[in-house]
């Protein structure tokens, strides 16, 4: 298959199906598609997909609280991982966050997922703690990451 361009935008309710095929592929416990109605309503918010000629083949969402920007998923459908699109999309967000004045950005990862760990790692993020049993199906503790908008870090 040729890999078109990507372009990266503003997620939209249009988006959702595709949307919701890539997080139901992605993870063991996927968000609903009520969860991405009700984060596309909120105006602290960032929600970024990865358009390939008019498909999502990715996504990011975040969301900030005054000085705290919390990046909630990042997801690439299967066939086009491996191509530097969920790079571009935590850097995105990254963007995002620093123009609504973010000071820092926290995030989840499992310990069993060592390519997000990486990415994270290779962005900056460095890991400040653990949260015991925070995923389900499978169970598992979560590693808490910690990126500094305003110290250097990226």
């Amino acid at each position: 298959m040729v890999k078109t361009a990507i372009t990266l935008r503003a997620m939209m309710a249009g988006d959702l199906p595709a949307i919701i095929r890539i997080e139901q592929s992605s993870y063991t416990m996927p968000w609903t598609e009520a969860t991405f109605r009700g984060l596309l309503r909120r105006r602290d918010a960032d929600l970024v997909v990865a358009d390939a000629g008019g498909h999502p083949v990715g996504y990011a969402v975040a969301w900030s609280v005054a000085e705290q920007c919390e990046l909630g998923n990042v997801a690439v459908t299967a066939d086009w991982r491996g191509l530097g699109i969920g790079r571009a999309l935590v850097l995105e967000i990254l963007q995002l966050a620093a123009s609504r004045g973010v000071r820092e950005v926290f995030l989840e990862v499992r310990p069993s997922n060592p390519v997000a760990q990486r990415l994270y790692a290779s962005l900056g993020f460095r890991l400040v703690g653990r949260r015991k049993n925070y995923y389900f199906e499978p169970v598992e503790d979560a590693l808490v990451m910690r990126l500094g908008l305003d110290d250097g870090d990226i």
